[in-house]
């Protein structure tokens, strides 16, 4: 025993795979562990990636990194010399480009950037000259109405992809099953010898039969295969879907990715992905990172003086905008695409360890059918050896029987191997990922959806995601006193404490210092394109005007600094209408960050006056006031710089402390405490105010009377020991930088060993989105490389979806391991049935079409009823799983063996003592006995079904009609029963039953019902099978002992 145990642990250790970021290695291992025993590797290797494929793609992307590498940082002076007195033959202008009034043809507007081809730029008179040659305005935009036209002469954003599978490939595959071939050709042969024997038609309902039911298997299982494939396609198409802002007949918009054409002038900011390639316009402290196309992690600074932006790359720093020059196949981005596509994506887990199952069950089903036909031959010619003749003399009906005795062998291979098992998998995850989309949760990665179900840990941001992200300022600190600003009324006591000459600093510092900005739209409508934080200040400054009649005055940047999340500020340095032209810095950012930068404060009547020690203890108490009433807080400064365009350190001048209120989301309590109810900790990663940030976390429910508010600075001075100790007690962390929630997601990890999920919507969340078990990234504020990062997107931004995502996870789980609960019984009843009735009787009861139907009982159909089943409220009343437990659990074992002993003892007294229980007489007993166990072990399958729905619970009809799948499937099984028993006689080799034999075959199916209850009352020891988890629900398995 000790040698077994410690061989199937090594068996089972080569099943072991992460869920995030598998090695070629570990892929690798299973495969080869499931060896030669796969009865169709087309299907059952569908949705697993081809590692060879995968290679060969990223030889090809290699292949072209290189060639950028050397065309973007190897000088090209003499190649470009050369080329100088042939660049305009090389690339005649179409006559179609001519016609629609364009004077450069798209191959040299397209080499123009990706060669970073400087020389050839200014040829054409740089940015301005190729806006005229491409007819566009650089204030303007394009023209919606000749976009198509552009398509057509430049080409659509879009690259080439591989075409859609077919149903009838999907049709191929399944026909590809090696078992199912070896009955086709056992079919053929006996058709053959059946109408020699036996003449027309009556020699060909056996072969026909199998031929008929095989059609059918295989139709059934292509149609599953593909409308999965459809699930995945149209998920897939969501992924894709990123919106720009472009500017188009005269006033900024959204459109999407796709639409944008050449001519297009695209706003980039922080997190973007450049959308095709481009030449900047302008912009300030523009950065991108160019690693993802020259595999070059060095940022790149691009200007006027480098004005070349290549599509695929990421916005690391700064805004600006771009005129696209290049889309689609026509730039390197597009190029590398099609081979990103080649491969397929990782397969999951669960996928892993069921294949791990499947080949271990295969090799035991293998190990009964060659018993089971070595049973069969040797009663055979045991018989045949006493016979006339002996066994010198053979007969056709004696090749036919040899023949049937191969068939019901390769039967029992087909019945044995649960090729289905990792496909239900695949079928469930799509199920799921299908459902959550209608729920505003994008899946992007098959294992994030199965791991979700194990979280224990949620780590999540706060604004937007617990708070509306629906922002106004409520409150202002301004000359010296609070104001509160959401109503009329405050404006007017804001204007009647205030001067013109603090009104026009004021503005001036709200609407320069931003990185939104107030634009018209084709109605006239003022619109605020920006985030909501800066959408609430511009929306105060628009108030102030229309209340004051004091208007901002324009003026010219000189300098910008955008906000980042480290820096937490943002500053401009703009030649000011009020300074006399003079540059004026302002500073907008964290009130703690801003207010130590001060030196100094502006009064009411816009005289400046020193920041002293009691001033500045009196607006920190108005900042700390403002964050107690569950207030964002942010500060406004400025300071006259003189001559130079450096943005001051400190020195500057106090205008402004805003409080901006962000309410709770409906039904985020609820959500926490749904949470805290299934086992999971909700923890609050904020930048904000730590006042604020626990006035928040204490109303939705995260903080308690034991947890820990603590500020990212103390966190970070803390000694690993120390973090050990407090790390389990923090349930708020504020004023935190992006890598302490990369430190806090890394020790839950590495320390406690938590399954982590976490949010993020900033660039600079990439790394810990990156590092969780689940990365979750915002939909609507989340930036593009934080969604590339990302596991799952929560389109809504709500908390509330994040729950429900862990519902599907726990879902597929608990869906997976009924179908197994399920898929064992029966192969443990089948096998046992045919092989004991073979060993005593010297035939098997269940003929080949009957076996082929039962198995697409227990596949196909099984997989379809069991795993698709809607989540419930009880999922979310237990612990969540751990890493290291067993899949299948003892108290499916329990199950599996009292109702496998349930059916044994019930068939095998049918098998051996059936005619006289039921006083069968007559020719046709035996026929009838046959028919009547085929029956009744299928009925017992429909019943054991429906107990499969519960693993511990009595009741197993509670939410029955609310997976209608379910119930048509069992609907469908026992409609097609009763024609295939009553109609289908003459190929199945069944006989008409009566309604006493129908009415005690359900009856006898349905017992399993009382027998599932009564197992359900036998108490399990699940110590081993989880640490300190019950009630059925058990973890992903990560260990050795899987089985």
């Amino acid at each position: 025993m000790a040698y077994l145990r410690n061989k199937s642990m090594e068996f089972f250790k080569r099943f072991e795979m992460p869920a995030k970021n598998p090695s070629e290695d570990a892929q690798r291992r299973w495969r080869e562990a499931v060896g030669t025993l796969v009865k169709n590797r087309r299907r059952r290797f569908r949705m697993v990636p081809d590692l060879d494929k995968r290679s060969q793609a990223e030889t090809q992307r290699r292949k072209i990194q290189e060639k950028l590498r050397v065309a973007l940082y190897v000088q090209k002076a003499a190649l470009q010399f050369i080329d100088g007195t042939t660049r305009k033959t090389e690339h005649p202008l179409p006559e179609i480009a001519r016609q629609c009034g364009f004077s450069i043809s798209a191959e040299e507007l397209a080499s123009v950037v990706r060669g970073k081809d400087a020389k050839s730029l200014r040829h054409h008179k740089g940015v301005d000259g190729i806006a005229r040659k491409v007819n566009v305005s650089l204030a303007d935009g394009t023209k919606s109405d000749d976009t198509g036209l552009r398509a057509e002469v430049y080409g659509a954003n879009q690259y080439t992809e591989k075409p859609p599978r077919t149903f009838w490939m999907y049709l191929w595959d399944a026909s590809q099953d090696m078992t199912l071939m070896l009955l086709a050709f056992c079919a053929i042969i006996s058709v053959v010898i059946g109408l020699a024997t036996e003449g027309w038609p009556s020699g060909m309902f056996d072969g026909v039969g199998i031929m008929l039911t095989i059609f059918l298997v295989v139709m059934i299982t292509a149609a599953s295969d593909y409308k999965q494939s459809l699930q995945f396609r149209d998920l897939d198409k969501e992924k894709k879907k990123i919106d720009m802002h472009v500017t188009r007949d005269g006033y900024r918009q959204k459109v999407s990715i796709y639409e944008i054409v050449v001519g297009d002038i695209v706003h980039l900011s922080i997190g973007d992905q450049v959308p095709a390639d481009g030449l900047y316009i302008d912009g300030y402290s523009f950065v991108v990172d160019e690693s993802s196309l020259s595999g070059e992690s060095e940022p790149v600074h691009v200007s006027v003086a480098n004005p070349f932006l290549l599509g695929g790359t990421k916005v690391q720093d700064g805004s600006a905008r771009m005129l696209v020059t290049a889309v689609g196949m026509r730039t390197e981005w597009g190029n590398l695409m099609e081979t990103l596509s080649q491969g397929g994506e990782d397969e999951t887990p669960l996928q892993v360890k069921l294949n791990g199952v499947a080949t271990i069950i295969g090799k035991i089903g293998l190990a009964f059918s060659v018993l089971t036909f070595t049973v069969l031959m040797a009663r055979f010619l045991v018989g045949k050896a006493h016979a006339p003749g002996g066994l010198l003399r053979w007969r056709v009906a004696d090749a036919l029987s040899v023949l049937n005795f191969f068939a019901v062998a390769v039967t029992i291979i087909v019945v044995a191997v649960p090729e289905g098992l990792p496909l239900a998998v695949t079928l469930s995850l799509a199920f799921a990922m299908k459902k959550l989309m209608q729920q505003r949760a994008l899946v992007r990665h098959l294992s994030a959806c199965e791991t979700m179900g194990s979280a224990s840990c949620i780590c999540t941001d706060k604004t937007g995601t617990l708070t509306t992200n629906h922002m106004v300022v409520e409150k202002v600190w301004a000359s010296g006193a609070a104001q509160t600003v959401s109503t009329a009324k405050g404006f007017d006591q804001l204007k009647s404490s205030v001067s013109e000459k603090f009104s026009k600093v004021l503005l001036e510092g709200v609407f320069h210092c931003s990185g939104s900005e107030v634009v018209r739209d084709k109605d006239g409508k003022t619109t605020i394109m920006g985030t909501p934080t800066e959408t609430a200040i511009l929306e105060f400054g628009l108030e102030v005007e229309k209340h004051t009649k004091v208007e901002h005055a324009d003026a010219k940047k000189l300098k910008v600094e955008p906000f980042n999340s480290v820096k937490k500020t943002m500053a401009v340095v703009v030649a000011s209408p009020n300074a006399a032209g003079r540059p004026r810095a302002f500073l907008k950012g964290a009130s703690e960050v801003v207010l130590q930068r001060c030196s100094c404060v502006i009064d009411g009547t816009g005289s400046v006056e020193k920041l002293t020690e009691a001033k500045a203890k009196r607006v920190a108490s108005a900042i700390d006031a403002f964050a107690c009433e569950a207030l964002r807080t942010l500060c406004l400064a400025y300071q006259d710089v003189g001559t130079g365009n450096d943005i001051p350190s400190d020195g500057y001048t106090l205008v402004a402390v805003f409080g901006i209120k962000d309410p709770l989301r409906a039904g985020v309590r609820e959500a926490v405490k749904t949470c805290h109810a299934a086992g999971i900790n909700v923890r609050m990663v904020t930048g904000d105010n730590i006042n604020t940030a626990k006035a928040i976390a204490r109303e939705c429910g995260i903080l308690t009377d034991d947890g820990i508010a603590i500020e990212g600075p103390e966190f970070r001075m803390k000694s690993p020991e120390e973090m050990r100790e407090i790390i389990p007690r923090i349930q708020v962390m504020a004023r935190s930088l992006p890598l302490d929630k990369h430190t806090l997601v890394t020790n839950l990890r590495g320390m406690f060993n938590e399954v982590v999920a976490v949010t993020g919507d900033g660039t600079n969340d990439a790394p810990a989105l990156h590092e969780a078990d689940i990365g979750l990234a915002m939909g609507i504020a989340g930036t593009e490389v934080a969604k590339e990062n990302a596991d799952v997107i929560i389109m809504d931004d709500n908390f509330s979806t994040i729950i429900n995502v862990t519902k599907w996870g726990r879902s597929v789980y608990i869906n997976i391991q009924k179908f197994v609960q399920f898929q064992l019984t029966v192969n443990v009843v089948a096998l046992m049935v045919n092989f004991v009735s073979a060993s005593f009787t010297g035939s098997a009861p269940l003929t080949i079409v009957q076996l082929l139907w039962v198995n697409l009982i227990m596949d196909t159909l099984g997989a379809l009823a069991l795993a698709t089943e809607p989540p419930n409220e009880a999922m979310m009343q237990r612990p969540p799983v751990g890493r290291g437990d067993n899949f299948i659990t003892k108290v499916m074992w329990r199950n599996i063996i009292g109702q496998s002993i349930y059916q044994l003892i019930v068939l095998g007294l049918l098998l051996f003592r059936g005619k006289s229980l039921l006083q069968m007489n007559g020719a046709h007993a035996d026929a009838l006995l046959n028919t009547f166990i085929f029956n009744t072990f299928v009925f017992c399958q429909v019943f054991n079904e429906v107990n499969s729905r519960e693993m511990e619970k009595i009741n197993v009809f509670g939410g029955i009609f609310s997976s209608w799948i379910f119930s048509a499937v069992v609907g469908a099984t026992v409609v097609f029963q009763v024609i295939i028993v009553e109609l289908l006689g003459t190929f199945a080799s069944t006989v008409h039953l009566s309604g006493r034999l129908w009415l005690i075959s359900v009856l006898i199916g349905s017992v399993s019902l009382v027998i599932g209850a009564i197992l359900k009352c036998i108490p399990v020891d699940t110590s081993n099978d989880s640490s300190g988890h019950h009630d059925g629900y058990q973890p992903i398995p990560t260990g050795p002992n899987a089985v």
